[in-house]
């Protein structure tokens, strides 16, 4: 079988202007970036806005384990065999970032004959948005430590500095630094940090801003620091928004590419779900709903994450509505779930797999909390037996939801047509209620609880003293009616990446709070999870090349 690289490379790509052509748009509609890649214009964007809206349709996971899920990969494969049944339909993902690639994970744009191309291109650089992105967070930061050398006009406390620098690189050491070292001319001696760049909260308001009257209000908006006299000190007090802006102004226009099988995507935007919102932005999300009679979009890693933000967070403040959601499983998964170790996945094993259902069943209970039609898909591995796939269906008939099995990863679109017409039965049948998990006007603790409650299983919630005393001071600067965006670990429903499964009679633990007052949530740190992740003793750089006549090999 050739490596998904292999298959990209392969591959016979259309002009970006053809594919446009699957949304009604032109050559005028679009800036290009080569044969393969384009912006869609903010003349088209205004153009197309009082269209009417296709359906929205949410493809998530159950919890990640290193046996893979696929997600994105079904997401793409879903798009293409709707292309193949003749629908017009356009996938709206995320974009990759480049710690992961270089990391443990690999990129972001699908697998086998369900990917998207140029592979290579979306993986590393693509069109400089995240570069933009990061380059407006630390200018911020510049500006920040600029002004408080040039006279502290501002009287910004040093001490209660919030805002990081960022970088789009697993890079554990600049976690916690000390900057301003050496004379008096080189700024303030202070601590300081980095978070990865999908985690900044520009990347947040990149994906939130629904245009550049917004992007600016929410670029000032964005609390920095704090005066000796206890006030925060915003974005906007530095007189920042207008530079941050012009770095981003030509980033806010969404990527149009395409599918192996030339299927539009809209690819724009990509904090994770982890330690972020999880989900691609708004801007791209709404032109898809215009463009085309079926929008696909993912939100990251398992349900307990990505879904959960993209619901009570995107369509919070979007005002979008999905019709339907896509729950990815995998029978390997579940049996990890169900304690067998990876090496003895393919084997067999009905009880493993009874027993790490329970992982799949909390994530079918928390979509029907939000009232949207769901539909189970397995991501076949040739390992899977009818005997596991037969538990896996009437397991999730029993539960109210449809079932389909997805072999796209090996056959493309053709492997998702099943999935697809399941898909299309669920739209056409049953309705979507959507509603968010919780009310604005809960206080930030009882939304906090509500999620650990409801979304984790957790029994209740402990809080460092840190985390309740930001949370008092959020509270008076007016942000209680925000929603809380929750760092964790993706590998459990709890915060303990250890256990696996549907974990049960647990207290989750806050540990750190800030505020996001631009993206418009609050940060709520559970466990260990960090916001710079680290490379593991392996990093998947080691294998990435470049031949002598320019193509990249190892990039997975």
């Amino acid at each position: 079988m050739k490596s998904d690289i292999e298959i990209a490379q392969q591959a016979v790509m259309e002009p970006i202007t053809e594919v446009a052509k699957a949304l009604d748009l032109t050559p005028d509609d679009l800036e290009l970036y080569g044969k393969y890649k384009a912006k869609i214009s903010e003349e088209t964007l205004s153009r197309i806005a009082d269209k009417k809206s296709g359906k929205l349709i949410l493809v998530t996971a159950i919890n990640p384990t290193p046996a893979g899920e696929g997600k994105t990969t079904t997401s793409i494969g879903l798009g293409q065999a709707f292309g193949k049944l003749g629908k017009k339909a356009v996938l709206a993902l995320r974009e990759p970032s480049l710690g992961p690639c270089f990391g443990i994970k690999g990129g972001a744009a699908g697998g086998g004959y369900a990917q998207v191309v140029p592979m290579e291109d979306l993986n590393l650089h693509f069109t400089g948005d995240f570069h933009a992105i990061t380059s407006a967070n630390n200018l911020l930061a510049a500006l920040l430590d600029n002004h408080i050398q040039q006279g502290n006009e501002l009287r910004i406390d040093p001490r209660r500095i919030v805002w990081k620098r960022c970088e789009d690189m697993n890079d554990r050491v600049l976690r916690n630094i000390v900057v301003g070292l050496g004379a008096k001319a080189d700024g303030m001696v202070r601590e300081d940090h980095f978070v990865i760049t999908v985690a900044s909260e520009i990347m947040a308001i990149f994906c939130l801003a629904t245009d550049m009257s917004d992007l600016k209000k929410r670029l000032g908006e964005i609390i920095v620091a704090y005066s000796f006299e206890g006030q925060p000190v915003r974005a906007k007090d530095l007189n920042a928004v207008g530079a941050m802006a012009a770095l981003l102004k030509d980033a806010m226009k969404p990527n149009l590419i395409q599918t192996l099988e030339h299927t539009p995507a809209i690819v724009h935007g990509g904090p994770f779900a982890n330690i972020a919102h999880g989900c691609n932005s708004i801007r791209a999300t709404r032109a898809g709903l215009k463009l085309a009679d079926y929008c696909i979009t993912e939100a990251g890693f398992g349900a307990d994450l990505g879904a959960e933000k993209f619901f009570d967070i995107k369509c919070r403040m979007s005002g979008l509505t999905p019709d339907a959601v896509v729950l990815v499983a995998t029978i390997r998964a579940l049996k990890y779930n169900g304690g067998i170790p990876k090496e003895d996945l393919a084997v067999e094993n009905v009880e493993a797999l009874k027993k790490g259902i329970v992982n799949l069943e909390k994530h079918i209970e928390n979509l029907h909390k939000y009232g949207v039609p769901i539909v189970v898909t397995l991501n076949s591995f040739v390992s899977d037996t009818p005997g596991e796939i037969d538990v896996v269906k009437q397991f999730c008939e029993q539960r109210g939801c449809a079932f389909a099995l997805s072999e796209v990863w090996e056959k493309g679109g053709e492997g998702g047509i099943a999935l697809a017409n399941e898909v299309l039965r669920t739209l056409e049948t049953k309705e979507s209620h959507f509603a968010p998990l919780y009310a604005d006007d809960l206080s930030l603790m009882e939304k906090i609880e509500t999620v650990a409650k409801e979304i984790y299983g957790a029994d209740g919630v402990s809080y460092s003293p840190a985390a309740k005393a930001e949370l008092d001071n959020l509270t008076k600067l007016g942000m209680a009616n925000c929603p809380v965006c929750m760092a964790k670990t993706q590998y459990s429903l709890s915060d303990d990446a250890n256990k696996l499964g549907r974990p049960e009679h647990y207290t989750i633990t806050v540990r750190e709070v800030y505020p996001s007052a631009g993206a418009g949530f609050v940060v709520c740190v559970l466990g260990n999870i960090m916001t710079m992740p680290g490379l593991p003793k392996s990093p998947a750089a080691y294998k990435i090349d470049v031949t002598e006549d320019g193509v990249i090999t190892g990039l997975f």
